[in-house]
This record gives C-alpha cells, structure tokens and sequence, in this order.
C-alpha cells in the first residue's frame, strides 16, 4: 500500500496546533490510506514546542527559524528517510481540510500526476472562504507570471497544500534547496517534466495566531518571488 505523509510546519502556532492534530489524527484513526503525520517546528518562540510535548505530538523540533522551505525540505528528508510514497504538505493554522485530502492525491494514486496543488479558485473547489481582496490580487499576477514564463495555469498560487510523489520530492531535495518551494516550484518542476494538477479543496479562514505576511511584507513577497521565479525560469536547466 502507498504510504502517504502528512508534513505540518508550524510556526508560533500554540494556540491551534494541537487541534489540528488532534483532527489529522482522527482522520487517521478512520482512514484506509497508509497515513502518518509529522511536525516541524519551525523554531517557534512560544509555547508551540511545549504544547507538542505534552500532547505526545509527533514532531521535529528546528533549532531556529528556517522559514517555509526550511521545514518542508525538513519533511520531505524524514519522508525520504522513512520510504514514504507521497508527501503531503498541510498547514498548521488550520486553513487545510484534512476531508478533501483525497482530491488531493487521487491524481498521483491514479497516475495522473506527479504533484497536486489544492485550489480554492478551481471550478471544482466547494470551498467557501477564499482570501482577502489584496492577497487575490497578488495570487492572479503570480498566476499570470508563471503562465507567460511556463504556460502552466495555477490559480491558487500561494496554496500551500500539496501533495508530491517521491520522485518529485526527492528532486526538491536534493536539487532545489537553493530556492523557496513557493510559486517557483511549479516552474521548476514544470521544466524538469513533471505533471503538476490543479484539483478544487475545502479551505477555512484562520482561527488561531496571525499570519507572519503584513501588508508591507506581503509587497515585499510579491517582489522576490516574482525574482525568484524568473530565476528559475532563465537559469535552471531541465533535463
């Protein structure tokens, strides 16, 4: 049976971690899949590594803050490590419905794709919430750079919840830890040949914590991944 893992990089998320977890781990309990979670704490400040310990959280604990693509290559290496088939990347503020996580992987189950992207804005998508006014702004002009540079269409272009096959996270780990795995992983793996698919997921408003994303910050964001994506476009090689 494929395994399948569940990565959670959390960031000063004591406030809600442990009830995302105690829902993945419900989930689990009732599940056919071969599922397992992990979390990576991200070097948080608060009370998150505490609140882990005590509810006997399955967990990595960083030494620092690494950032997002510190701790889901951290993921993707204990998934390698652990011969997992598929790695599945899944929020720690409770944004991601753990129920829509078969859309999610029946295109990698079935062949049809090496890397998934859960999408609010697909016409398939039953999910209510979507995102602030300014952040869908941003999303469409990612979008739309990365269709010009690739002519791939990924509408929810800041997900965050996605499901890679080995192949493809082995790639990332050892051939792209250079970069953020952000909007410019669908150019990358594009390029390399791999099958990226949009499916339409359930996604919730954050109830707990803040986003670390303030509006200077997010212009901020805008700019350098539109650089990075450039980048990747213009100076890595495909196979």
């Amino acid at each position: 049976m494929c395994k399948i893992l569940l990565i959670i990089p959390a960031y000063n998320e004591s406030e809600g971690i442990a009830s995302v977890v105690q829902t993945v781990k419900t989930y689990i309990a009732t599940s056919h899949y071969a599922l397992d979670y992990i979390v990576i704490n991200d070097g948080s400040t608060d009370k998150e590594e505490q609140i882990l310990q005590e509810n006997e959280i399955q967990h990595i604990e960083l030494v620092q803050n690494l950032g997002l693509t510190g701790a889901l290559l951290t993921g993707y290496r204990y998934a390698l490590e652990n011969n997992f088939d598929i790695a599945v990347q899944y929020d720690g503020d409770g944004q991601h419905d753990i129920h829509s996580l078969p859309a999610l992987i029946e295109p990698l189950l079935t062949n049809k794709a090496d890397y998934t992207v859960g999408s609010r804005y697909t016409s398939d998508s039953p999910s209510a919430f979507k995102s602030s006014a300014a952040r869908q702004v941003g999303m469409k002009l990612l979008t739309t750079l990365v269709k010009a540079i690739s002519k791939i269409e990924i509408k929810d272009i800041t997900s965050g919840y996605t499901a890679a096959k080995r192949d493809v996270f082995e790639r990332l780990v050892k051939g792209y830890s250079n970069l953020r795995l952000e909007a410019e992983t669908y150019v990358y793996l594009n390029k390399k040949g791999f099958r990226i698919k949009e499916v339409g997921v359930t996604m919730f408003e954050r109830t707990t914590g803040k986003s670390s994303i303030s509006p200077l910050k997010g212009i901020a964001y805008m700019f350098s991944v539109s650089a990075a994506v450039i980048y990747v476009a213009l100076f890595q090689k495909g196979d």
